[in-house]
């Protein structure tokens, strides 16, 4: 049987879907095929946060996965909705990477050391919500784009193709706001010039990990039983499953749920596991970055059911303190 793997054909989807399905064939032996799957995202263009977020992305590859022209999905964690999606199942989150957010700058500036005023872009409003609020004195800017086009704004970063200054395009900004993870997958660290400390700027919810999807009956179970699907591929998918990881994701998007927060809300969390304890913190900001609530807890319960819980407790936190005031947590 050859495995079909079904990801959007940009350069970093490629990369970190090709990297799950080497580790997939080896574990399981059997070959496997990348199935590339245009989504909406990719054919948009305008501000991500006004075309629903990251969730477009998603959808293309699910109905590929529905009508079996995929047998497996793998998706950047964070871009997943909350929602559960009849028919399929997170089968496995693979040990998570680096969860933080990196500034890539001109000279090897870091966030403090950049001029006032300076120009920097990102298109995420929870990274410019928590830009703002550590320096309220630079300019914020909406971009689109892979990870080489966002790079590319820069001048002088490692490995940009031009030096030409073009607005929009080329060597126009001092820097850009990024995912480590996403630049470590892809080979491009030496851009960074700050990785941020989470104090600084908390991640989006499942950065860093991935989620390989498939369909229900196929999913690895519980308690190490397959629901009538393919036995092979579901022993697979457990073996690249991390525990751990899980449990932190599992709690990071239990806060999204619960504040019923869209795509484009200003929405961090982080959780870790930490011995015994699993630990969380989260925060709300306001998009100017004038307000920010944050809120941290930690539980023994080291089980889903657990970790969904103390998403939800933090929340509810979240919201006591005020969140849904300073900011639109339906924003999509």
């Amino acid at each position: 049987m050859t495995v079909r793997i079904g990801t959007r054909a940009s350069k970093l989807a490629l990369t970190q879907t090709q990297q799950t399905a080497d580790r997939l064939a080896a574990v399981g032996g059997f070959p496997v095929e990348l199935v590339h799957i245009r989504t909406e995202g990719d054919v948009r263009t305008g501000s991500l946060s006004q075309m629903g977020g990251t969730g477009v992305f998603v959808a293309a590859l699910r109905d590929a996965l529905l009508i079996e022209s995929c047998d497996v999905a793998v998706h950047s964690l964070k871009d997943l909705p909350t929602g559960a999606a009849v028919g399929l199942s997170i089968a496995a989150t693979p040990p998570r990477v680096d969860v933080r957010d990196v500034l890539c700058a001109r000279d090897g500036l870091t966030l403090a050391e950049l001029p006032g005023g300076a120009k920097v872009g990102t298109g995420s409003p929870r990274r410019a919500a928590q830009l703002r609020a550590a320096r309220p004195d630079i300019e914020v800017l909406d971009i689109r784009g892979n990870v080489d086009t966002r790079l590319n704004r820069v001048s002088g970063l490692p490995g940009n193709a031009v030096d030409e200054v073009v607005e929009g395009k080329s060597n126009d900004l001092d820097a850009v706001v990024l995912a480590a993870a996403g630049l470590e997958r892809m080979g491009r660290l030496d851009t960074v010039s700050e990785f941020f400390d989470t104090s600084v700027m908390l991640p989006a919810p499942g950065q860093g990990a991935l989620a390989i999807e498939c369909r229900t009956p196929d999913a690895p179970q519980r308690d190490g039983s397959v629901d009538g699907g393919n036995v092979v591929l579901a022993q697979a998918l457990a073996a690249l499953n991390d525990d751990d990881t899980r449990l932190a994701v599992t709690a990071e998007r239990a806060v999204l749920a619960r504040l019923e927060a869209g795509c484009a809300a200003p929405v961090g969390a982080y959780a870790y596991r930490k011995g015994s304890m699993l630990h969380l913190e989260a925060v709300v900001c306001a998009v100017d970055g004038t307000r920010t609530v944050r809120e941290k807890k930690a539980t023994d319960g080291l089980t889903e059911v657990g970790a969904t819980l103390l998403g939800i407790e933090v929340a509810e936190q979240l919201l006591a303190a005020g969140a849904a005031e300073i900011a639109d947590l339906a924003a999509s």
